[in-house]
């Protein structure tokens, strides 16, 4: 009953997660508008998030082997809600961006170290128990717009962020109480290492935000040496993950076909799914006019296609294998993004007149069930050729999907800044996605095509 009950308190921390952040996607345009940001700059409260999860992943994963599960979980969880405290009494946009940092140095610690301790927990049913999490995120989902549509409404963008605390505080608790110390395997963090990698992903996305500065004629210069920074740093890290003793990212790991492919994938999913999904409220408000309460109820049938998908997906994982589903959800994800980009505003069905609502009712729910079939199989795809590590490959595999979404929210607020009509560049936002989706296929067939099953003595040499 007890690993039951730990079960229980794993989910409500991406519970947690999965409300915040569909309660911020909610509130940005509010945020945007309140703080007198530009689009650009207001992009941060989103991509900042991505970035600092995307750091702190791998990081999170190795702690988690070298000082044990609990102690670390309970630290991210103790950082997340410092975070959204600081969130919440933000006077400016810039103080806001550092505090939104914060947030996410201990929220992008919950999925290596809950994943870990599952996984420990339910050794023979793992794929099962870690399919499960992708039905969890989306009932966030459904709760977080809702709640959040309603508190911007009524008490303004700040109320989403003093959500997080009570809640917070009542996963430290439950964690402090029901979850026993892990193991641990001791050894020294590559902070040198995430260092690098962090600082090569920001300049790379402090460039793209100089280039949609148009006030600033120095911003080609600036851009271009960001880049050369960021490009000198990217070089460092591949040379610094060689030598060091215990790298954030294995780089004979990620040499094996089916790990380079795994991760090559998940950082295309993250850009063209994950990080543009939060400008789903802008884009509800922006071109079909709803309400920022509306705004949020559109979320909603894109969660309960995801709960849906990834229940079922998750249960026939074994007969299914990875590859299927994962075909079939990608498939699903380049026909959601298609019909975003043609901007239905209305149409007619066999004399029948269909809302522009409706019709966007409709594009949610095929674009979450389709993030429901992708994300088990693509949660657990490799992670049977190193049962033992787990933490590290799910630390991993979260750093490329965060980049991709960090980079892809980046790129598409300089589209849509630049664009006159906005409409035209989330058109084109949208139709570069489906494009790079397709261009994902191919590495869906080097991975394994389903689950593996390892003797004993190959689990003890992996």
């Amino acid at each position: 009953m007890s690993r039951y009950i730990v079960f229980v308190v794993g989910s409500l921390a991406f519970l947690l997660v999965s409300i915040s952040g569909t309660s911020v996607s909610v509130a940005f345009p509010n945020i945007t508008t309140d703080l007198n940001a530009s689009l650009i700059l207001a992009g941060w409260v989103l991509s900042v998030n991505q970035l600092a999860g995307t750091a702190i992943m791998p990081l999170a994963g190795k702690a988690g082997e070298i000082f044990g599960a609990k102690r670390c979980f309970m630290i991210s969880i103790a950082v997340f809600t410092i975070g959204s405290l600081f969130s919440a009494l933000a006077p400016n946009i810039y103080f806001l961006i550092a505090a939104r940092f914060i947030q996410a140095l201990g929220a992008g610690g919950f999925l290596p170290l809950v994943t870990a301790i599952v996984s420990d927990l339910f050794p023979n049913s793992r794929q099962q128990a870690i399919g499960l999490f992708s039905s969890i995120m989306p009932i966030g989902m459904i709760i977080g717009p809702n709640i959040g549509g309603w508190l911007v409404q009524d008490y303004g963008w700040r109320s989403v962020f003093w959500l997080n605390i009570p809640l917070g505080l009542a996963v430290f608790i439950a964690t402090l109480f029901l979850l026993k110390p892990g193991k641990k395997e001791g050894g020294n963090l590559d902070l040198a290492g995430t260092g690098l990698f962090s600082g090569m992903l920001s300049a790379f996305l402090i460039a793209l935000t100089e280039l949609g500065d148009t006030e600033n004629g120095s911003r080609w210069l600036v851009a271009g040496i960001l880049i050369a920074a960021a490009v000198i740093m990217g070089i460092s890290f591949w040379r610094h993950e060689g030598r060091v003793k215990n790298p954030i990212i294995d780089l004979q790991m990620l040499k094996e076909k089916p790990f380079f492919a795994a991760n090559a994938f998940n950082l295309l999913y993250g850009a063209a799914v994950l990080g543009v999904m939060s400008f789903i409220p802008l884009y509800a408000t922006s071109i079909f006019g709803m309400s920022t309460l509306e705004s949020g109820l559109i979320l909603t049938p894109r969660s309960i296609g995801m709960i849906i998908a990834s229940i079922v997906t998750s249960m026939m994982l074994p007969k299914w294998g990875y590859r299927r589903p994962m075909l079939v959800g990608t498939g699903g994800m380049v026909l959601s993004m298609a019909l975003l980009g043609l901007e239905l505003t209305g149409m007619s069905v066999f004399g029948m007149d269909i809302s522009s609502t409706v019709i966007l009712v409709i594009i949610m729910f095929i674009s979450g069930a389709a993030m429901g079939i992708i994300a088990p199989a693509a949660n657990n795809a490799c992670i049977d050729l190193m049962p033992n590590r787990i933490a590290t490959i799910t630390g991993v595999r979260g750093m490329f999907r965060q980049s991709g979404s960090a980079i892809s929210i980046a790129v598409a607020s300089l589209v849509l800044e630049n664009f006159s009509d906005i409409g035209r560049g989330f058109t084109a936002v949208f139709y570069g996605l489906a494009v790079i989706l397709v261009l994902s296929v191919p590495f869906i067939f080097a991975m394994p095509k389903g689950c593996v099953t390892l003797s004993p003595t190959e689990k003890e040499a992996a």
